[in-house]
């Protein structure tokens, strides 16, 4: 498994610096928004009520005559609009369709119907900020009492004034307030990165070590451990991972152990049986010349230990072979050879020429182990001849750099249940065969060999029918370093004129 590094479009430490300053940034937009819009009240509504409150009193101090006299309440108007506070006022005049102003114009264009309603019927008047043309003003209507003196209250005169106020300053002021809150959140985002990667650091260095220690171990260091730090949840990630790696590490050379006796064992109890097989099959081939001289019942017993005794023969060798595997202590003696004469060579040898049909296009050329590709071959022609059917054929072609070696036979094929095993050790495709004269490691072996070389072998059922097995082994030999032997090697094969290795029962 590939853990992600440096390739991830967003590492680890992308993501946690982004999202600290993503917290960051939502909290000073948040903070910022919420300063702004405390500060904004707090500034337009000192505007307004000091401009209400003088309003109101200079309405109080408003007494007109009456009739009422047009010039003289302009001129009051300037009065009160010179002691405007805290910006200076257009103050309008209404009485009923009279329009008096102390300004150009006798009506303001900001003044709504809202306003005039509200400072007709309240005593106390109203105010309204209104927004025209993006500029913002404060809008105030009073209306003038008229003192009685006999019942010592007052009643509305019928005369309403209303003053207009500017609030440029304090949209100045506001303005302000939004590029101090803009121009300090992003020094803000600067200073916050600073801890964002140190937080992403503290986070990230357990997990680099964890990395660490996972390819270690799967580079096969089986001891590789995590340095524990504080009591937080990486420390007992550490932890855990150290103490699955160290069961792991048991576990495994256990079955290092476990594996390394029982190749030891199969190849001592090996070693030890060729010497009294040799003598065995000595003595069986003198009985074998003696048979025809014994009596039926005799020979046919002769016969049958000089049959099984060659078996056992077969099978120890087998056993040796695949015991060097194991050790990784087989190794390649390569030569250039002519691939068609190679395989005429191991057809001859046993014999089978007259039984197989050969397709050996002739000027193949090619830097394999002369002996180790006799015994793929007569595996692989033996188990089609003993477990297939006539005729047999060997064909020989090259693609794409590699040297293809076909053998199909014309029986039945492979079962499919049966494919995915056929190179497995001691499988046998038909259990009704289980005393057959292979002992099941044949095209183990064969694929053993293969892989040496650095190729490749594939069984399948041919279209027309028949099992059909394919080998690719490279025109440059195995790979740098593939079949380099851990151990001395003592090569064990089939040379021609021996017996193959046909034990597999992939056939029929």
């Amino acid at each position: 498994m590939k853990i992600p590094g440096a390739s991830a479009a967003f590492g680890v430490r992308t993501r946690l610096v982004l999202a600290f300053l993503l917290v960051a940034a939502v909290s000073a937009v948040t903070t910022a928004a919420l300063t702004y819009r405390e500060a904004r009240s707090a500034v337009l509504e000192r505007a307004q009520d000091t401009a209400v409150a003088s309003f109101r009193e200079e309405v109080e101090r408003f007494v007109p005559g009456l009739p009422l006299d047009l010039e003289a309440v302009r001129w009051e108007l300037y009065d009160i609009a010179a002691r405007s506070k805290p910006h200076p006022w257009i103050v309008f005049a209404e009485y009923g369709s009279t329009r008096v102003s102390s300004g150009d114009r006798p009506v303001s264009g900001v003044l709504t119907e809202d306003l005039r309603r509200a400072a007709r019927t309240a005593p106390h008047g109203s105010f309204q900020r209104v927004v025209k043309d993006g500029k913002a003003y404060l809008t105030i209507g009073m209306p003038v009492m008229t003192r009685v003196v006999a019942g010592g209250g007052a009643v509305p005169s019928g005369l309403i004034l209303f003053a207009v106020m500017p609030m440029t300053n304090e949209e100045t002021d506001i303005d302000a307030l939004v590029t101090a809150a803009r121009d300090g959140a992003l020094p803000g985002l600067a200073v916050a990165l600073v801890p964002a990667l140190f937080a992403a650091r503290s986070v990230l260095r357990p997990v680099r070590e964890l990395r660490r220690a996972a390819d270690s171990m799967g580079g096969g260091r089986l001891d590789a451990r995590i340095a524990v730090r504080g009591r937080d949840e990486m420390a007992d990630l550490a932890r855990t991972f150290n103490s699955s790696a160290a069961r792991l590490e048991h576990s495994v050379q256990e079955l290092r152990d476990a594996g390394a006796r029982a190749r030891r064992f199969a190849s001592d109890v090996s070693h030890e049986l060729r010497t009294p097989l040799a003598g065995m099959l000595a003595v069986t081939d003198v009985l074998d010349e003696e048979a025809a001289t014994l009596d039926p019942d005799t020979a046919r017993a002769v016969r049958l230990i000089s049959a099984e005794t060659g078996k056992l023969a077969v099978l120890v060798e087998d056993l040796m072979e695949m015991s060097r595997f194991d050790a990784r202590a087989a190794e390649l003696t390569t030569d250039e050879v002519d691939a068609a004469e190679a395989v005429r060579r191991s057809l001859s040898g046993r014999k089978w020429q007259d039984r197989v049909r050969a397709e050996l296009p002739e000027g193949i050329r090619i830097r394999l182990d002369p002996r180790r590709f006799d015994v793929i071959v007569a595996n692989l022609v033996g188990n089609a001849l003993h477990h297939g059917a006539e005729p047999v054929t060997v064909r020989l072609s090259s693609r794409a750099g590699s040297l293809i070696t076909e053998v199909r036979d014309s029986g039945p094929g492979i079962a499919p249940d049966a494919l995915p095993h056929v190179f497995d050790r001691f499988y046998k495709a038909d259990a009704a065969r289980a005393r057959s004269s292979g002992s099941g490691l044949g095209l183990a072996i064969t694929q053993e060999n293969v892989r040496l070389h650095g190729g490749t072998i594939r069984a399948q059922n041919a279209p027309g029918g028949g099992a059909l097995f394919t080998v690719e082994l490279p025109f440059d030999g195995p790979a740098s370093g593939h079949g380099a032997p851990d151990g001395p090697a003592t090569a064990h094969g089939e040379g021609p004129g021996t017996g193959p290795h046909t034990s597999t029962e992939a056939g029929a």
